[in-house]
């Protein structure tokens, strides 16, 4: 066993970096506290995607939710906070987001949501959902997106909508699959770097 010791102004550092980070930030007129840790998308900040999709959506007070990939849950939580009288689901595939996740929401004292660790859709079962969001990681195959799209799908009760946030390169690609999925796309904003786009089920 490698008995090497750190010196002290390495271990204060190490220490510094493993405590969380902590901001507050406003979108949607909904004032949120996170807080986050290194490893976890955007840990500094609420994205711009997210931001963007956020600043976009069409939501209402009785509206249930899904997170789909909530990271720290800017996205969820938001939701929750719009739709007071929904539920507002959140699942990621990484431990720590859950958990990250879940105290964000005990800290802001939001009681209509609920976490849990899930891949894609394999632990939601066959609740439906009015909205369903997502901030698409940009560097994955288009093979997940069609197993998300189609998952997705198939959990929206009439009239829901599905909206995904995507870097710009992928517009393309979204309107494409949505339309051979959901039979209809609507780009809803086109950002520098980020287009907002919606699918609905009639």
């Amino acid at each position: 066993m490698n008995q090497k010791r750190l010196d002290a102004d390495t271990t204060a550092y190490l220490d510094k970096l493993r405590q969380d980070i902590v901001f507050t930030e406003t979108v949607c007129n909904q004032q949120l506290t996170y807080h986050t840790t290194w490893g976890l998308f955007s840990p500094k900040n609420v994205d711009e995607g997210s931001r963007l999709l956020l600043d976009h959506l069409e939501i209402n007070e009785t509206d249930d939710t899904l997170d789909l990939g909530c990271g720290y849950g800017p996205l969820g939580l938001t939701m929750a906070r719009l739709a007071p009288k929904g539920t507002s689901v959140l699942v990621d595939k990484d431990f720590m987001a859950v958990e990250y996740s879940k105290k964000n929401a005990r800290l802001n004292n939001i009681d209509n949501a609920e976490v849990f660790l899930s891949n894609g859709f394999d632990q939601v079962g066959d609740r439906q959902f009015d909205l369903i969001v997502s901030n698409l990681p940009a560097k994955t195959g288009k093979e997940l997106y069609y197993l998300y799209f189609y998952d997705a799908l198939v959990r929206m009760k009439p009239g829901a909508r599905f909206y995904v946030v995507t870097i710009s390169g992928l517009r393309k690609f979204v309107q494409k699959a949505f339309m051979e999925v959901f039979g209809n796309y609507k780009k809803i904003k086109q950002g520098k770097t980020y287009t907002v786009a919606m699918g609905r089920v009639e």
